[in-house]
């Protein structure tokens, strides 16, 4: 009896320390962005890591995607009212390179007038920022200038994207 009372006593404690360390998080801060390294349309690598100290928003699109397209003119509203800000806009394409090439991309993106960097998404990428869920897109977070994501807005929401953004730029 009193060696399975003492096993239950160091059980319980085992989880209440694990469960402080785990539930540990500053005051107001979001949980860390997910780390990325793909490549964009040049074939040129881009990491989040690189982008630290500035305010990124990654948009998750597709050029099949009807409310995606037409959150693209607000995208490059956005890239250019606030890029002397430091905000930096990357979309990241889930389109299947096998059926949408980059040749295909890149006059997509002339098409559509896009001034910010396009990248290809992977299935790790995905796995990070939406678990195992289907991802509705368009999706975009809100990452701020320490790395963590402080906004996610899902859907076409043309006016809740500037609040979101005024918030962050303020830091």
């Amino acid at each position: 009896m009193i060696k399975s009372s003492w096993k239950a006593t160091v059980l319980i404690i085992v989880a209440v320390c694990l469960f402080a360390i785990g539930c540990h998080n500053d005051v107001g801060a979001g949980p860390q962005a997910p780390n990325f390294t793909l490549y964009d349309l040049n074939g040129q690598k881009v990491s989040l890591e690189e982008y630290k100290g500035s305010p990124v928003l990654l948009d998750f699109w597709a050029t099949w995607c009807p409310p995606c397209r037409m959150s693209i003119p607000e995208l490059i509203k956005i890239q250019e009212q606030y890029r002397d800000k430091g905000l930096v806009v990357l979309g990241l394409s889930l389109d299947d390179p096998s059926l949408v090439p980059d040749a295909y991309m890149k006059a997509f993106k002339e098409e559509f007038k896009i001034n910010y960097r396009i990248l290809r998404a992977n299935e790790r990428v995905m796995r990070d920022y939406f678990g195992y869920e289907n991802a509705a897109i368009p999706t975009m977070f809100l990452v701020d200038r320490k790395g963590r994501i402080v906004g996610k807005i899902v859907g076409f929401q043309p006016h809740s994207l500037k609040k979101s953004l005024a918030q962050l730029l303020k830091e």
